[in-house]
């Protein structure tokens, strides 16, 4: 037989409506007798009926969570899957149910945003769509849902006051740069990427700075664009082979790329690192799947996710209007790929 509320406020020797209290997380009720409660609840094996503590509360307790439209067909799935993976994680961590989104319906091209918004079917949303249209801006202009962007933040929003959580991708571009030329690389091949958003703009940036800072001067002939897959990775390198002779090293905007590049340098016979050193960006899961392992960028997806989550679920218990904009710097990751040590 199911356990009832009854049955826990007899366990924990509380009333039933400081049970039904704790489990709407009321902030009449002391963070103890929460814990207790929760803890046999738990135990037990109740099931909360989600539908009624929505009636009683005026809430779905599910999150949105957008994705760009762009994500298909631009090898970005495997990229974007750890941070999907973790924003779900930490929402259901929370007991949020969650519903995954792109920006737009890709058959209909219905604003999904709009859409959810409008049918009440989340408490908040998080953003991770670079481009909005104005009509998704004015949606989220007059929507008292909360809302946070979480990856990138749309150009639109960059002096206004909202709520952010994001990786300084200038600063990992610099750090990219700066390690290889405290290397000795000085004849480095850039492999940057031409999509929406201006997280690869920032990375060329901040790697350009490396240079300024040393006293060196980066020739921008040695900057080539792929589309961030590993196909276009290998490709560049295959069609740019009369430049590696004066290259000693390869800052590739993301790892695939980099993984691509490492795998034609290979059919050239071109030793990775002992000939040309490679640091990709990201540090996703294939770094260390193939020889040599790849030295890259780490982004810290979990702590963006955690931190993320976080601040939506304060959002959705204050009315407090004070936005908080987070920038947390990747970290440096060294493998085999780069011939460097830590």
């Amino acid at each position: 037989m199911a356990i009832t509320t009854k049955d826990i406020a007899k366990l924990a020797n509380v009333s039933q409506s400081t049970v039904s209290r704790c489990l709407n997380d009321s902030p009449m009720i002391s963070e103890k007798t929460k814990k207790k409660v929760l803890k046999i609840a738990e135990e037990h094996g109740f099931q909360f009926n989600a539908h009624a503590r929505s009636l009683s509360a005026n809430k779905t307790y599910t999150i949105g969570v957008i994705l760009p439209k762009s994500l298909f067909g631009k090898g970005l799935e495997v990229y974007f899957s750890s941070w999907q993976n973790e924003i779900i994680e930490s929402l259901e961590r929370m007991q949020f149910d969650v519903i995954i989104s792109f920006f737009e319906n890709r058959f209909t091209k219905q604003n999904n945003i709009e859409r959810l918004i409008a049918a009440k079917k989340v408490d908040g949303l998080i953003i991770m769509e670079p481009s909005l249209d104005d009509r998704a801006i004015a949606i989220l202009e007059k929507t008292e849902v909360p809302f946070i962007f979480c990856k990138y933040l749309p150009p639109f929003y960059k002096l206004k006051d909202v709520d952010f959580v994001c990786v300084d991708q200038y600063k990992g571009g610099y750090i990219a740069g700066d390690h290889l030329i405290k290397l000795g690389h000085r004849n480095i091949m850039c492999i940057s990427a031409n999509i929406i958003g201006d997280e690869f703009q920032k990375r060329t940036e901040g790697f350009k700075a490396a240079f300024r800072d040393h006293h060196l001067q980066y020739d921008n002939a040695k900057v080539f664009y792929g589309d961030t897959t590993f196909q276009s990775g290998y490709r560049l390198i295959k069609e740019n082979i009369n430049i590696l002779k004066d290259v000693t090293a390869i800052f590739a905007q993301n790892d695939l790329m980099a993984q691509g590049a490492i795998s034609a340098l290979n059919e050239l016979d071109i030793k990775v690192p002992n000939e040309i050193a490679v640091v990709g960006f990201d540090d996703i899961e294939l770094c260390t799947f193939y020889k040599p392992y790849l030295s890259t960028i780490h982004q810290p997806t979990k702590e963006i996710a955690a931190l993320t989550c976080k601040r939506l679920l304060e959002k959705l218990n204050s009315t407090s209007t004070i936005k908080q904009k987070l920038e947390i710097s990747p970290t440096l990751v060294i493998r085999e790929s780069c011939g460097g040590e830590a």
